[in-house]
């Protein structure tokens, strides 16, 4: 069972998923502070090479199963056409209205 985009508990992290699920890079590139980091795996990675490769020219979709946190950490089962569909859990560091790191990794 998941969670409606629309009723996702940060207004930030909302935007964030549904900028992904829409495929919309220019809007998740806004959401995000000029200094953002991420990593995946436990391992730093270059955010704009990796959420090419790994979101944007890989159909990649976020479907939350729960969050917690106030809606900064999510349960996500993840598909893209690289890797299929996998359970991953997203950290989200929220600077005023914009990502500043988020870390993912196998759930």
């Amino acid at each position: 069972m998941s969670i409606q985009t629309n009723r996702l508990g940060d207004p930030t992290v909302r935007a964030f998923v549904t900028a992904v699920n829409a495929g919309d890079k220019a809007a998740f590139e806004a959401l995000l502070t000029p200094d953002a980091t991420m990593s995946d795996d436990g391992s730093d990675r270059d955010i704009a090479d990796w959420t090419d490769r790994e979101i944007f020219s890989s159909n990649g979709h976020m479907d939350v199963e729960s969050e917690s946190d106030g809606g900064r950490t999510l349960l996500v089962s993840y598909r893209n056409d690289t890797w299929g569909e996998m359970r991953t859990k997203w950290r989200f560091t929220v600077d005023g209205d914009k990502v500043s790191r988020f870390e993912t990794g196998q759930a």
